[in-house]
Order: C-alpha cells, then sequence, then structure tokens
C-alpha cells in the first residue's frame, strides 16, 4: 500500500492485446463460431463484431471443444484480470485512492488537528501535489486513517457505504456504475465456459472484496489483491481481526504471477490488464505449455473514457505496446470494439454522447 499510493499519487495529474496460442489457428478442430458470442445466457453484446470479439470467442471455443486438439479441461480453465484500467477506469486516479481522498475529508471533523499536519492539511485545501510528496511516511498516515485500526467486517460496511454514496463527476454515474460493460459479459461468458475468474490487482484485497461479486460476479475467495496484516482478538466474547497499518504484501508487477501460483497454484489460460505493470502477469500466462491467450486494455477513447498509453503517469502502456508488436498480439482498439462502455449504457445513448 505504502509504495503503490505513492505511485498512484504522482499519476494524479481497450486496444485490447490478445495473446493467442502458442498453436496457429489454421487447421485446428472446433465447433462453429455462433453469429454472436452467446453461451446460455451469457452474451457478448457490448462488443462489436470485430476480431478482438472473434479471437476471444474462437479460443474460447477451441479450448471448451472436447473434439478439438486444444481442448482444456475445467480444472486448468483459469483467467485473470487486473481492476485498475481492465476494469473500471483509473483515470484520473484510481478508484480505491480516490476512496481514500474522500475518506479523509469524512473523517476530518472528527480531527480538527489534521488542519495543521500533513498529508491531511493538504488533501483538504486539494493540494495533492504536495500529498505525492509526502512519501512513504505520509502513505503510513492515510493507511492508519482510512484503512486501519478497525475490523474486517467494519472495514467491508465502510466500503459498501461509500460505494453506494459516491459519484464519479465527470460520469455522473455512483463508482458501483462504472464497470465496463464489455469485461462484465466476458466474465459471465468465460464463466459459462467453465472458467474460473480471479481479479489480481495492486488494490487492497478487501477492499476489492467488498465489490466484486456484485459488479462482476467474481466471489471474494477469487480476488488476489495487496494485504495489510490483521490482529486476532476477542471482544464481547467474539473473535474478530482488526486490519494494521501494516502491509503485507503489494500486489504489483512482478509480485502478480508470485500471487497467482502461492494462491491459485495453476497458470491461468487467459490474462487480462492494461498496462506495463501487468506484463509479467500476461508473460508467464503466455508461456505456459499449448493454448494461451492475454490481452492488455488500450484506451483510446477519449470521447467515452480516456484516451493515453505511453506518456501515461498512471497506468502507462509502453513496454507493452512493443511487446504486442514482438510477440504478434492481436490489438484489439476499445474505440472501436467496445459497443458500449459502462454497465447499463445504452448503445445509442453511449454513441450520440
Amino acid at each position: 500500500m505504502i509504495g503503490l499510493m505513492r505511485r498512484r499519487w504522482i499519476g494524479l495529474t481497450v486496444v485490447v492485446l490478445c495473446a493467442c496460442t502458442t498453436t496457429p489457428h489454421t487447421g485446428t478442430t472446433q465447433a462453429a463460431r455462433p453469429a454472436r458470442a452467446t453461451s446460455g445466457n451469457a452474451t457478448l453484446a457490448a462488443w462489436n463484431d470485430t476480431p478482438a470479439e472473434r479471437s476471444i470467442v474462437d479460443f474460447v471455443t477451441r479450448v471448451t471443444t472436447p473434439e478439438s486438439k486444444d481442448f482444456v479441461s475445467r480444472a486448468d480453465r483459469i483467467a485473470v484480470f487486473d481492476l485498475d484500467g481492465t476494469l473500471w477506469p483509473e483515470q484520473p486516479a484510481p478508484v480505491q485512492l480516490v476512496f481514500t481522498l474522500q475518506r479523509v475529508k469524512t473523517l476530518a471533523a472528527r480531527h480538527p488537528e489534521w488542519k495543521r499536519q500533513e498529508p491531511y492539511r493538504s488533501i483538504l485545501r486539494g493540494n495533492l501535489k504536495n500529498v505525492a510528496g509526502s512519501g512513504d511516511g505520509g502513505s503510513m498516515k492515510l493507511l492508519a486513517a482510512t484503512h486501519a485500526g478497525m475490523t474486517t467486517d467494519s472495514f467491508a460496511s465502510i466500503v459498501h457505504d461509500w460505494f453506494d454514496s459516491a459519484s464519479d463527476p465527470r460520469f455522473n454515474r455512483p463508482y458501483s456504475g462504472l464497470a465496463y460493460q464489455p469485461m462484465v459479459e466476458l466474465i459471465a461468458f468465460l464463466h459459462a465456459n467453465g472458467f474460473k475468474t480471479y481479479i489480481v490487482s495492486a488494490d487492497n484485497t478487501d477492499f476489492i472484496r467488498a465489490i466484486s461479486q456484485s459488479m462482476y460476479g467474481v466471489p471474494p475467495d477469487e480476488v488476489i489483491g495487496s494485504t495489510v496484516r490483521y490482529q486476532y482478538g476477542m471482544t464481547n466474547g467474539t473473535a474478530t481481526l482488526t486490519r494494521l497499518a501494516q502491509v503485507e504484501t503489494l500486489n504489483d508487477g512482478a509480485r502478480k504471477p508470485q500471487t497467482i501460483q502461492a494462491l491459485v497454484g495453476r497458470r491461468p489460460l487467459m490474462a487480462f490488464g492494461n498496462s506495463d505493470a501487468d506484463l509479467p502477469m500476461l508473460e508467464w500466462t503466455t508461456s505456459g505449455d499449448g493454448p494461451r491467450f492475454a490481452a492488455l486494455v488500450h484506451h483510446t477513447d477519449a470521447q467515452r473514457e480516456y484516451a493515453y498509453d505511453r506518456a501515461a503517469r498512471t497506468g502507462k502502456l509502453d513496454k507493452g505496446l512493443e511487446e504486442a508488436n514482438v510477440k504478434g498480439w492481436l490489438i484489439v482498439d476499445m474505440k472501436d470494439d467496445w459497443r458500449t462502455v459502462f454497465k447499463g449504457e445504452d448503445a445509442g445513448a453511449a454513441a450520440a454522447k
């Protein structure tokens, strides 16, 4: 959380790259592809009918068709997803950072001394440049004030309440409504085809778990994020775990493959990210034997969302674009390949907007 928050403060100011299989498409036995990507009640209606959508469906068809030489058993159908910038926006700031900053403002009435103490004073004054300069010491203070000193149940309740009331000012919709509809459909499509999906993020595990089921259909036990330490205790005869202001694991970059291996025990079959920080997870996924698929969400739609890549200070995608060319990954454009962006958004209204 410490280094993570510092890096993301600096960043305050989906080409989906699909790493296909190690075996070519030609000459592969597979079932006929449906006219639209459907499986039971799962459909990819928010995706345009483009090579990106077709490559996803073709891959899933090949690995789930028993007669296919690329058939993969259910036990090995593992798909992993980054969160920020992959399943919801990370600009102009990641959602958890917004939660943290707003949480400081909510608690300020109980702490009049914060008007004189950093980094709280700068947050209350809206001076985020000073907040970014507060370093690890400032991060620890914010962690203690907004994420620690409470039971796990209390923290989950706080997160739920925030998502129920807080809204994104640009899109004028609650943060709970910022899930990317194409990715929500993709996760449901994979579930319908026997995949187990995991959210693998640098955000705090408990923060993600509070909304993973309702927003993405991903249960809490399939969330792998950064962790803090807990203190066990008894309160009125009830066992509790209290969150401490101590970081256990920062789940970012090369750490992601390590935590996937530690907690899942299988190399993923599919991986989805959006920035250079996700490359280790995608590289590890596609280095396995047999068919593999990886994707990077490249933000190219400044009208409906944001457009950024190589020069971005948050969610930078530079090396990933180079790897796409070298490894022959498919490039799918968010602007061209997503019919809608946000969950519950009408396609026609979104286009007009």
